[in-house]
């Protein structure tokens, strides 16, 4: 394992030109911009790498005509990877998510450079939108296998990748893909499309993810914007919306709708003790968040449990009228406000969203003609047990690497883990080499380039490991 150690710090240079190639690929899922571009080259990187590939394309699923070269289909495409291990083709198999589709640039004016896409190279970091989020992370898997081939001519234990492209809208047709291509996704465990790394260097094994749901409200008032001195005679449906969100979440962040808690999974014992005992720096995230105290001045365990498990209401945007320079005496037409909601598990999405519609109505809200609510996306919530025998190569391979391990009963972020558990069967587990300071949706994302090093060659230990549980 030392010889592919020295390999991997031999070959840094590869392991950067190729991530630049993909930052420089831009790939917004939010409006469908040059995915099957990008999809096109990480197949192209994954046949470097020796890895046999292939590209799923939705309608293909259902029985569509042939899609035309460079034709962007209803869902992006998937690139599928696969390498059976020659000397262990019975062992078992790990699978690797992780996603070539990245958030939108803007602001483009906070960019250094004002170039979003640039993978430029300073000191120890690389930039661009995608560095971290997750095509930094994507690499640092194919290139584990890459050099694994390198060395020894073989992987140790069977490897698939799944990489899609829209897990930064919710990823609407994942499910589809998963339930399709179930036999050929079989795998024993699922590395994480993404980890973190603490302010200490040390790495966050993270075993769950919340889930999500996203929403649209949208008040109307009169037929167009009108001269605000109306305002004696027409409501005004920004404030009709504001008095609305107000019914939804108290000042102390707790959700008003009937029966939302209902279903929530409380931790088990066994989960607190490992929340109690994790690292949690406090001042840290403070720092880097720029705030002086946290939602109800929460400290100590309180802040553990609720990062970890406790739903939100979020309002992620609020526009009506006009927002433009000085002022302008506007009654607007509509007001609009965006709201995620994270999920923990047993909550489902479709069930919470009839949960927030019947309890506008029950507030005096007409859904239908007053206040229209619009569901935009929605994804359950996934947490394994903490004894699950696939943690096992995971933890020894981080131990050998970093020297060390934390262990998180589930991350506050979120994507479709829920969907590899429920369809496939298989446990996830999170590791990888992003930090908070990574800057991921927002300007200036970066990717230590230290760390890009470290995660291959945890990826590798990983995988030498994994048929040893």
């Amino acid at each position: 394992m030392s010889k592919i150690d020295d390999l991997v710090d031999a070959e840094m240079s590869n392991v950067v030109s190729d991530l630049q190639a993909l930052i420089r690929q831009p790939s917004v899922s939010a409006r469908k911009q040059r995915l099957v571009e990008c999809a096109n080259l990480v197949a192209k990187i994954m046949e470097v790498a020796g890895i046999e590939n292939e590209i799923l394309y939705q309608h293909q699923l259902d029985n569509k005509k042939e899609q035309r070269e460079g034709e962007v289909d209803d869902a992006p495409p998937i690139v599928y990877g696969e390498y059976k291990s020659k000397s262990n083709p019975n062992g078992r198999t790990i699978l690797f998510y992780n996603h070539y589709d990245v958030q939108p640039e803007d602001p483009l004016d906070l960019w250094e450079g004002k170039d979003a896409f640039s993978g430029k190279v300073e000191g120890n970091y690389i930039f661009g939108r995608g560095s971290a989020d997750d095509k930094g992370e994507l690499i640092t898997r194919i290139k584990a296998v890459e050099y694994y081939l390198k060395k020894t001519g073989d992987v140790p234990c069977n490897v698939k990748f799944v990489v899609e492209g829209e897990e930064e809208v919710g990823s609407p047709h994942l499910k589809d893909y998963l339930i399709n291509y179930q036999t050929k996704f079989r795998c024993d465990g699922v590395i994480w499309e993404s980890g973190f790394i603490d302010a200490k260097g040390i790495p966050i094994i993270s075993l769950g993810q919340k889930g999500i749901l996203c929403v649209e409200l949208i008040t109307k008032g009169p037929c167009r914007d009108v001269h605000s001195s109306l305002a004696v005679l027409i409501e005004n449906p920004a404030w009709r919306l504001i008095t609305a969100l107000n019914t939804i979440r108290s000042v102390t962040g707790e959700i008003l709708i009937k029966d939302w808690y209902k279903e929530v999974r409380a931790f088990t014992d066994e989960e607190l003790a490992v929340l109690e005992n994790e690292p949690f720096n406090e001042d840290e995230l403070k720092k880097v968040y720029g705030v002086q105290k946290f939602l109800n001045n929460a400290k100590g365990i309180a802040v553990k449990i609720a990062f970890a498990g406790s739903p939100t209401c979020n309002i992620s945007s609020l526009i009506s009228g006009y927002s433009g320079e000085g002022s302008k005496t506007v009654l607007p037409a509509t007001a609009r406000a965006k709201l995620d909601f994270r999920l923990v598990p047993e909550m489902d999405p479709e069930r919470q969203m009839h949960r927030l519609t019947k309890h506008l109505r029950e507030h005096g809200y007409n859904t239908e003609q007053e206040i229209e609510v619009k569901f935009l996306s929605g994804e359950g919530a996934a947490r394994v047990p903490i004894s699950i025998p696939f943690l096992k190569p995971v933890k020894e391979a981080a131990l050998e690497i970093y020297g060390d391990f934390i262990i998180s009963v589930s991350s506050a972020g979120t994507g479709p883990m829920y969907y590899f558990q429920k369809i496939l069967g298989a446990p996830c587990v999170c590791i990888g080499g992003s930090e908070l300071s990574n800057k991921s949706h927002s300007p200036n994302e970066s990717m230590r380039l230290d760390l890009l090093n470290k995660t291959i060659k945890c990826m590798a230990k990983i995988l030498e490991k994994t048929n040893t549980y």
